[in-house]
């Protein structure tokens, strides 16, 4: 590590550990002390408070970048996993849009894909409604959609806006599609972790004509702490061919429409919204 690196100041550390971290999937505090040319008091304090802020997950002698619920939720760790499959889910996904349409997008980087094709200009005229902060900068400059920002109590960890006054937007609003993603499908229910975010889910579901659901291959056969509700709320799920045959039959078996989406490149990680 160059002597530049050691003297950077504690947060673009921090941020350099961080995506170190995400990329390799876990490390030692000796590794990331000789890494950045600090001492392992220093890294010690540093992955504190990445712990702190839900970017790492401490366990004796260094940091993973498994996901523990909270982990699960950074929108930092979201953006860098699964992203071939989440392309795959989009490319489908983007077929059920046409011009003129009003489409929302909730706060998961699955439809942070579908946003990014959006952002082509190749389907306008377009009405977007979403709470995801990444969503809105995306679009924010686009000709030919009409971008509507729903509003509430920011939330940093997944940089989205969520709460009360948010759930009370929505309700406001009828879109044509719904497209929206879970940290689990089991049994045939879809699950998210934490509770704000599954009222904000369901109030979008009622708000749309058709609600579509992406799921990478890893969320399948996996449940988190709350129920958002059965699937076949969903008029159709999106899954990437990483899907087992098992899971697909736990989809036909709780009557489940979906279709298989191929993926060009697969990652080896843990699937979050």
């Amino acid at each position: 590590m160059s002597s530049s690196s050691a003297q950077q100041g504690p947060a673009a550390r921090r941020a350099a550990i961080a995506e170190r971290v995400l990329a390799d999937g876990s490390a030692t505090a000796a590794e990331l002390a000789e890494r950045f040319g600090v001492s392992l008091m220093t890294i010690h304090r540093d992955l504190d408070e990445l712990a702190r802020q839900g970017i790492v997950r401490k366990f004796r002698g260094g940091v993973t970048a498994q996901p523990s619920g909270v982990f699960e939720s950074n929108v930092q760790y979201r953006l860098k996993t699964m992203r071939a499959e989440k392309a795959a889910l989009a490319e489908e996904a983007i077929r059920l849009i046409e011009p003129g349409m009003a489409v929302l997008l909730d706060d998961s980087t699955s439809t942070l894909e579908i946003a990014g094709r959006l952002r082509l200009g190749e389907i306008t005229p377009l009405t977007v409604v979403t709470n995801f902060l990444e969503a809105i900068n995306l679009l924010s400059d686009q000709r030919g959609i009409h971008l509507m920002a729903l509003g509430g109590d920011y939330d940093p960890l997944h940089a989205s806006f969520l709460g009360v006054s948010c759930v009370a937007a929505v309700e406001q609003l009828r879109v044509d599609v719904c497209f929206a993603s879970t940290s689990a499908v089991h049994g045939g229910y879809a699950y998210h972790q934490e509770q704000h975010i599954v009222s904000v889910k369901r109030a979008m579901l009622d708000s749309a004509a058709r609600n579509v659901l992406l799921v990478d291959h890893t969320k399948l056969g996996r449940v988190a702490l709350h129920r958002v509700c059965p699937l076949t709320r969903f008029d159709l799920l999106l899954v990437d061919d990483g899907a087992s045959p098992q899971a697909l039959r736990d989809l036909d078996e709780h009557k489940a429409e979906y279709r298989v989406c191929a993926t060009k490149g697969r990652d080896d990680g843990t699937g979050v919204t």
